[in-house]
Formats: C-alpha cells, structure tokens, sequence
C-alpha cells in the first residue's frame, strides 16, 4: 500500500503559476511510475502528466508547454509545475503511483483559476 499526500492547490488567476507537490509513504517510491490527473467540475477525471522511473516525462496535449512534472526521489515527492493557467486547468488534481498492476491514489488537491 502507498499512500500519497497532495498539496499547493488554491486559487490562481489566468496566466498566473501554481506548483502542487504529492508526497509518497513508500520505502520503494522510486520503482514507481507517477502521474497527475485532474477532474473538472462535471467532468471523468483525466490524464495530466507522468514521470517514469526513469524520470522520462510525458504530457497530455492540453498542458504541454505549460506545465511541467518532476521527481524528487530523495524526498519521495512529485511536483506540477503549473505555469500560464487557464481556467479550463480548474479542477481536483489528484496524484497517482503505479508499477504493473498496483494503481494508488491520492485524495486531491483543488485547483481553482479565475478570468
């Protein structure tokens, strides 16, 4: 089981910068594969950004170019970098961990962007 902590979430105004970080409880954080996801309001949750082992990253059409992903594996953290918001990136951002078939999820941080 890993449990994973998120954080940094809040109210940023478009074009502003906001950094979210998920803490990972897990003696072995770097055999996994972490990722963010988001929900918007009324939406199915959804792919954001992912850091492999191997600290390859990989983004979803909407952030890339915008928002940037991260591995500490020092401190068992991920970060998003979020940079040039829009208030479509409004949302429950949630932290995810994964190897094979194990797939853990973080409570999730709100992010609201206003106009």
């Amino acid at each position: 089981q890993v449990s994973l902590v998120e954080s940094g979430g809040g109210l940023v105004q478009a074009g502003g910068s906001l950094r979210l970080s998920c803490v990972a409880d897990t003696w072995r954080f770097t055999i996994y594969s972490m990722s963010w996801y988001r929900q918007p309001p009324g939406k199915q949750r959804e792919f954001v950004a992912t850091v492999d082992s191997s600290s390859n990253t990989d983004y979803d059409d909407s952030v890339k170019g915008r928002f940037t992903i991260s591995r500490d594996n020092a401190k068992n953290t991920i970060y998003l970098q979020m940079d040039s918001v829009k208030p479509e990136d409004t949302g429950v951002y949630y932290c995810n961990a994964k190897r094979v078939i194990s797939s853990y999820w973080g409570q999730g941080t709100q992010v609201w962007v206003t106009v």
